[in-house]
Formats: structure tokens, sequence, C-alpha cells
């Protein structure tokens, strides 16, 4: 896994090679060209794997470069809980309607757990 803080004066460049399967950049401030396409701030670019990019700063840019191997297998989102087990969700979802989780520093009050969605309903 990788994660870095890239900063690029006007016209520099930066290889990110193949060296991981699943490799992004977010963009910060500036414009960068990949392949003859030009991006701006506040852009997420997510690379086919195995293709060697080039990020060329257009004006000062800064970005965020990140990548490593693919997850071991799918994960499951509900909320602000996420896991490989849905058990432990249910199990999260339990803890948290008991209060077992501390308060997020800075915060002064508890957040209930969102509204279940409506079943769907189905017609004949």
């Amino acid at each position: 896994m990788f994660y870095a803080d890239v900063a690029l004066g006007a016209g520099a460049s930066v290889p990110l090679d193949p060296d991981y399967q699943e490799r992004a950049i977010y963009t910060v401030a500036g414009d960068v060209e990949i392949a003859g396409d030009v991006f701006g701030p506040a852009q997420l670019l997510v690379f086919h794997p195995g293709d060697r990019i080039t990020i060329r700063a257009k004006t000062y840019a800064r970005f965020m470069a990140l990548g490593g191997e693919p997850m071991d297998g799918p994960r499951h989102i509900w909320w602000n809980f996420v896991s490989s087990r849905k058990d432990r969700i249910e199990q999260a979802k339990a803890d948290w309607k008991m209060a077992r989780f501390d308060l997020v520093p800075g915060d002064t009050e508890f957040i209930p757990l969102p509204e279940p969605e409506p079943e769907a309903v189905r017609y004949p």
C-alpha cells in the first residue's frame, strides 16, 4: 500500500508505475495532464491495472497518490459501519443502540442510528 502527498511545479512530472494493481490520485490544487487530458482540483482519478501513467503539472499542482493490492474479499457497508462480515454489521448496530461507543471527540450529543429503509412494495 502507498500514500503520497505530491507537489509539482509547473512543467514537472512524476511517473505512477504499475507496481500496484489499484492506483489513483486525488487532485487538490492546480491542473495536471495525463495522456493529453487535463484535470483540475477536486477530482478522483482511478487508473487501470498495468497502465504506465505519467502525471505532468500544467501549473503548480498538488495531489494525493494512493494505491495498493485489492482487498481480500467483498465489504459490506451500512451507514458508518464497514465489515467483511454482515454479522459484524448487525453487532455494531446493537452496540451503537446500547451506547457502547464513545462520542467522537468534539461531538456533544449522541447520534441515533438512521431509520431502516422501508421494505420494497411489491405489486402482483
